[in-house]
């Protein structure tokens, strides 16, 4: 008798551990059917940028420095700092840029041509591989990693030079866009400052506030499935607040708040 019913325990345990296990492997398909995953055209436009090679010629991320013998700076020139103000005019000539490899006002140009015939390394031109949605992606992609949208406030401005510095956009990705993987978190990527991710994580001033400087806020560690996946994520936000100062908390929570309003 006993020993039936100890059987009949280790029966349903097993049962029960191999559905726990079944629903954990299917989360990611659960999870991409019923949350409403964030995907901003900036956050595509630099997926679109990994498959098309484009970091393997501008560097890392588009941080450049990969040497181009021939060229008039020694080097591809990088998407980031600012540095595509010194190539592009308009956000037509950025556009231009991607499909065609140069502005036409550049490929009409004499001087323009034999000095890229003298390099090694060249643009290419993508207008045959992509569609009109993916150009608008890339477009979204560079002018959020150029550096050149910045506040004109000036505590927002100030909070511009912090992210930097502080590297907020290696983890939020570029202009705030999000999408970087995070395993482990309840959607898989690391939020962004645009969209409904943003609306459901910070509800107030008060709570970016406690983001920015404790890297948490209650309603989310003190909800039972809020707390898991808090602890499990492989990313966890820092607590700035133990290392700046807090106006430079308010800057940063400033231009949050900047990028938010104009995403």
């Amino acid at each position: 008798m006993w020993g039936t019913r100890i059987r009949r325990l280790i029966a349903r345990a097993l049962i029960a551990l191999a559905l726990v296990e079944s629903a954990w492997l299917a989360y990611p398909l659960i999870r991409a059917r019923v949350l409403a995953l964030e995907d901003p055209p900036a956050a595509r436009g630099r997926r679109l940028a990994a498959g098309l090679g484009c970091f393997g010629c501008h560097g890392p991320d588009g941080t450049g420095g990969t040497r181009n013998p021939g060229s008039e700076e020694g080097t591809v020139p990088a998407f980031t700092g600012q540095t595509q103000m010194m190539f592009v005019k308009s956000t037509d000539e950025l556009r231009e840029y991607v499909l065609d490899g140069a502005p036409r006002r550049k490929r009409e140009d004499p001087d323009y041509r034999a000095r890229m015939e003298g390099t090694a390394l060249r643009m290419p031109a993508f207008r045959r591989y992509l569609s009109a949605g993916d150009v608008e992606d890339l477009i979204a992609y560079l002018r959020a990693a150029s550096g050149q949208l910045l506040p004109d406030e000036a505590l927002a401005a100030r909070g511009a030079d912090l992210a930097l510095e502080l590297g907020c956009f290696a983890c939020h990705g570029p202009l705030g866009a999000g999408g970087v993987p995070n395993p482990g978190s309840l959607k898989g990527y690391v939020p962004g400052f645009w969209g409904a991710d943003f609306d459901d994580l910070v509800r107030s001033d008060e709570e970016l506030w406690h983001w920015i400087a404790e890297g948490e806020i209650r309603r989310i560690t003190e909800h039972p499935i809020g707390r898991f996946f808090f602890r499990r994520q492989a990313i966890k936000m820092a607590a700035y607040g133990q290392f700046i100062p807090e106006d430079d908390v308010r800057a940063l929570a400033a231009y949050v708040r900047w990028i938010r309003a104009g995403s």
